[in-house]
């Protein structure tokens, strides 16, 4: 049975918290390979990166587990966005493959988090997943 709780009435949002052993290589990934942008109140501790009113904190040594998985949906084309993190040397975990929920490939951060960059599927081709 679904219980409401009703004195919480909106979720502003969710926003992970990775563990980053060194701030300086995980800025630089996320806003130089990015494109996010630094918190203006951040520091060599703890900070947000955001891109399209959509963020992830990094924790350096702190909060946060190592290996979280992350889903990242954009609009555009991942066969491009795969082909330009080759070109700057980006570890690949798993190049785009088309599922039923999503057209997704998965690419490591510095730290080994996985980030899952997912499209919309392309019904044309076959499915990964069936």
């Amino acid at each position: 049975m679904f219980m409401e709780v009703k004195n919480l009435r909106r979720i502003e949002c969710i926003t992970a918290i990775l563990n980053v052993s060194n701030m300086e290589s995980s800025l630089d990934f996320y806003i130089n390979i990015l494109g996010f942008q630094n918190a203006a109140w951040g520091n060599e501790y703890f900070t947000s990166v955001s891109r399209n009113n959509t963020g992830i904190y990094l924790c350096a040594n702190g909060q946060g587990q190592p290996g979280t998985w992350i889903w990242v949906g954009i609009d555009g084309d991942i066969f491009a966005l795969y082909e330009e993190l080759l070109s700057k040397g980006i570890i690949i975990k798993m190049p785009p493959q088309n599922f039923s929920w999503a057209m997704e490939m998965h690419v490591f951060d510095p730290d080994g988090h996985v980030l899952r960059f997912g499209t919309d599927p392309d019904e044309s081709m076959p499915f990964a997943d069936r």
